[in-house]
């Protein structure tokens, strides 16, 4: 046999699957599209969502300071993930897997400093802060409301 039957007969069920994979998406398509209602109405369109008529524009500006919470979130929940998988194999990984976990917990927090640091996670905006002069020190305060 040559080697291109051996690696077809070798992958066959990967081919199945993914054969299957598209025509089930295809299946269940075409059956929404002909099986589905077809009425016309003025509220047919319209977005409701939890017993809420919607009010405004679906284009909100949303600060870029989200977007970093939502970053951070997942580089820490990617390092719980990776420090769980080390967690169940510990006793595999020995003291060489612990001093390993140490370094990549080390290295994250060294990060989540130098963002505290650098102001990262201050929500505040420059134009709300203020200093105000104390009897020993400039203490600073900042408007803590959100934006």
């Amino acid at each position: 046999m040559s080697t291109s039957i051996l690696e077809l007969a070798h992958n066959w069920g990967f081919a199945i699957f993914f054969i299957g994979a598209i025509g089930l998406c295809a299946f269940m398509l075409t059956a929404g599209h002909f099986l589905g209602s077809r009425a016309k109405a003025r509220a047919k369109h319209v977005p409701y969502e939890s017993g809420i008529d919607s009010v405004g524009s679906a284009r909100l500006r949303m600060s870029a300071k989200f977007y970093l919470v939502a970053m951070f979130f997942v580089i820490f929940d990617v390092e719980a993930m990776f420090l769980f998988a080390w967690s169940v194999a510990i006793r595999e990984a020995g003291w060489v897997g612990f001093i390993e976990a140490a370094i990549f917990i080390f290295v994250l927090l060294a990060g989540l400093f130098y963002l505290v640091r650098v102001g990262a996670l201050d929500w505040t905006p420059v134009r709300s802060r203020r200093a105000v002069k104390g009897p020993s020190k400039v203490i600073k305060i900042s408007n803590r409301h959100p934006q």
